[in-house]
């Protein structure tokens, strides 16, 4: 479609990070999450009529399962948010070791939930031409659905995986080249033209003032890790620093020696412990983090940033230290220590004031997420922590969001929305300590003995 000169506009359902990038790579443009379990009803739809409505043609690609999801209900499933978006819905289904079946299992995707506009499907993995036929004819005899396309099994199609998923397309050497010929597979064996005007009969949501703001004018700096090993960040997220009133700064962990001119500091998730080496040997940028976070910096850091800042990491046998702000090791394990939603509660032992839940003034509860083979070794008594854990691991099944000075890091990826605008707390925490440097009212610098 981008091919066509079209803009697509891409979304996914869910907390994920991975697929996004290789979205947004592919469409040339951020991708964004659409997630039940962090967001309201009314933010997704503000979510998808903002960006949607921007772009010639969007695709939301789903999570598991048409119908699938927490509730056995279907109220979180991928069904629910097409109903919720009047988005028709293409199936795509793995058609290895199957003939006749098909015909079984698509009759079952069609009447489970009438409500649900499918238009069609395309069948993946197909075996040849011969298979093709097969398929189609069941198809053709059992149901009225409407075949959009086959794509063969091949392995030049794959993107490797490892332990949280996907290969980021941001770590792959030839993600461009991969996500070529996928397009040519694609290209070569999908209708685009039908999938193009069954996407346009879907209705065309009503965005009125909804999304639409102006940013302030920026009055702090806040250096974020962007490079091959931490890339997991919201693009709304992001978007909502802006709104905030905090500048960007992007920096690379791997090459820069030095942190950019900042008054805070942001380490989002992603694979710190497939960079291990070189990580290690940038110590100057080490040394730097922990003489700036020593001198009072305002920091957050989420699941691969909590490990980059641990005095070492330990993979596969190899162990290397890193920043050494957090007393403790990290090592990551074979299965997973905590994985799926999670939901905070505030100690009020946080770096801002805790958020209160109306009507009677309880402790806010916060939907996040994890997804970590990571373990945190504290080498010493717990320090503080920010959030009691309802549901889910964090850092010892029962906490998460250790404080150390101006900083604090934890396993758990927080979403910013309504129910936990973390950006503008932590923004607000940033720009109240924004002297930690010593600068004096005459601009001069003290130098603080470390």
């Amino acid at each position: 479609m981008k091919q066509r000169g079209l803009s697509v506009q891409t979304f996914k359902k869910g907390p994920d990070y991975i697929d996004p990038l290789w979205l947004g790579h592919a469409a040339g443009k951020a991708c964004y999450n659409l997630d039940f379990f962090t967001m309201s009803h009314t933010e997704i739809e503000a979510t998808f009529a903002v960006h949607s409505t921007a772009a010639d043609v969007s695709l939301i690609e789903g999570n598991k399962g048409l119908f699938d999801g927490l509730d056995l209900e279907g109220a979180d499933s991928n069904a629910a948010l097409a109903k919720m978006l009047s988005a028709p819905v293409v199936l795509v289904i793995d058609t290895n070791g199957m003939t006749r079946g098909i015909a079984a299992l698509l009759s079952g995707y069609l009447n489970f939930d009438p409500d649900v506009d499918v238009r069609g499907v395309i069948l993946n993995k197909v075996g040849g031409s011969r298979h093709e036929g097969k398929l189609r004819a069941a198809l053709e005899r059992y149901t009225d659905i409407e075949v959009l396309g086959a794509i063969g099994r091949d392995k030049a199609l794959e993107i490797p995986e490892r332990h949280l998923g996907l290969v980021p397309a941001n770590e792959s050497s030839d993600s461009g080249a991969t996500i070529a010929r996928l397009s040519a597979a694609v290209a070569a064996g999908v209708d685009i033209n039908r999938v193009l005007e069954i996407a346009n009969a879907g209705d065309t949501p009503e965005t009125g003032s909804v999304g639409r703001y102006d940013a302030p004018t920026s009055d702090v700096r806040i250096a974020i890790a962007r490079d091959a090993a931490f890339s997991f960040y919201y693009e709304d997220d992001l978007e909502a620093f802006a709104r905030a009133g905090a500048e960007l700064v992007p920096f690379d962990t791997l090459n820069d020696p030095e942190l950019p001119e900042a008054d805070g500091l942001f380490i989002g998730g992603g694979f710190p412990e497939t960079h291990l080496s070189k990580l290690a040997e940038n110590k100057s940028l080490l040394e730097d983090i922990k003489r700036s976070l020593a001198a009072g910096m305002p920091a957050y850091a989420e699941c691969g940033g909590l490990m980059y800042l641990a005095q070492s990491i330990r993979w596969r046998g190899e162990a290397c230290e890193m920043v050494g702000v957090i007393p403790g090791e990290i090592t990551v394990e074979d299965r997973p220590q905590g994985r799926g939603y999670v939901v905070l509660e505030e100690t009020g032992n946080g770096l801002w004031p805790a958020m209160s839940a109306d009507p009677d003034h309880s402790t806010a509860r916060l939907p996040a997420h994890e997804f970590h083979y990571a373990r945190l070794n504290l080498l010493s008594d717990a320090p503080d922590y920010a959030y009691r854990v309802i549901r889910g691991h964090g850092t010892d099944g029962q906490h998460d969001g250790l404080i150390i000075g101006g900083l604090l890091a934890g396993f758990t990826h927080q979403r910013n929305t309504a129910s936990n605008p973390w950006v503008s707390r932590f923004v607000a925490f940033v720009r109240e300590n924004s002297d930690y440097r010593g600068i004096n009212k005459q601009g001069e610098s003290s130098l603080l003995n470390l």
